[in-house]
């Protein structure tokens, strides 16, 4: 399989700056989606952790979709979180998400170079697209 990229049309970031990378990068059966933030149109939604979770999952949610991929295909969620006390937030909005078919993950807590509380990103893989 050839490797496909999605997104490289010209997604944009904060203050319509044209983003360098692939929305999402597809090879071998795996997807791996960039990490995403809760961003609509290129500007962060303000709102609480609980408001950002699910609007950066939606971003990924959206860009594993137009894939093809489906919740069931993730297998792996790097999370970053910009401080500690969020994280049973977190965990109730990925609770949510992925209730039936939990991936591994990690979670880390970090400064994120866009201005706000959460970023993700998907790791998806379907052996019938290799």
């Amino acid at each position: 399989m050839a490797i496909k990229r999605y997104g490289i049309e010209g997604g944009t970031g904060t203050g319509g700056q044209k983003l360098p990378f692939a929305r999402a990068v597809e090879a071998d059966g795996w997807l791996f989606i960039s990490g995403q933030t809760p961003m609509r149109d290129g500007e962060v939604v303000e709102g609480g952790i609980i408001e950002q979770t699910q609007l950066a999952f939606d971003n990924c949610l959206t860009i594993m979709r137009e894939a093809g991929y489906r919740v069931e295909d993730v297998v792996h969620v790097t999370a970053v979180l910009t401080d500690a006390r969020y994280f049973s937030s977190f965990n109730k909005v990925f609770s949510e998400i992925f209730s039936g078919n939990p991936p591994a993950r990690i979670c880390s807590v970090q400064d994120l170079v866009v201005d706000c509380k959460v970023e993700v990103d998907f790791k998806c893989f379907r052996a019938d697209r290799k």
